[in-house]
């Protein structure tokens, strides 16, 4: 059995992070802008993000992308090392990080159109799953160290 490589999760986890940060910006920040801008303006907000917002969703896409590789390292002695389990984790965190809270706050509460919500929430499951592959490549795990028996130890 092997250890957990907490050095390689963040590792992972900041290839990870990255590459959700830059899809992130590339479908929601130009492909959707126009879309998002038209929501904000409905709710009264200002369409352009700050410097702090895009520093915050920049730390936030490089928490996720932690998150995802700690959970392709927990669940690969079930799934296996590879690509099943990274696209395993980057589902999960597609579930949990973009599915459940866009129906919740986009759909269910109505804050955004349907097109925008239905959009982001539908590339969000490719950026997770690129961005968990791109980390779990990355991702080594530790040799397992030596048992160490009463007999060897001379006890």
């Amino acid at each position: 059995m092997t250890k957990t490589n907490m050095g390689r999760i963040i590792l992972g986890g900041i290839v990870a992070g990255i590459v959700l940060d830059i899809l992130g910006y590339l479908v929601d920040g130009i492909l959707l802008a126009p879309q998002w801008t038209a929501g904000m303006t409905a709710l009264g907000k200002s369409g352009e993000l700050t410097v702090n917002q895009i520093v915050s969703l920049n730390i936030l896409g490089l928490a996720n992308g932690v998150f995802a590789i700690w959970l392709y390292a927990a669940i690969r002695p079930r799934y296996g090392a590879g690509p099943k389990a990274a696209v395993c984790a980057g589902l999960a965190l597609w579930v949990a990080g973009v599915l459940l809270p866009n129906i919740g706050f986009m759909g269910v509460n109505g804050l955004f159109a349907t097109n925008l919500t239905i959009l982001t929430t539908a590339a969000g499951i490719v950026e997770c799953v690129v961005a968990a592959l791109a980390g779990a490549a990355v991702y080594k795990e530790s040799a397992a160290e030596p048992v160490r028996s009463s007999m060897a130890a001379g006890a």
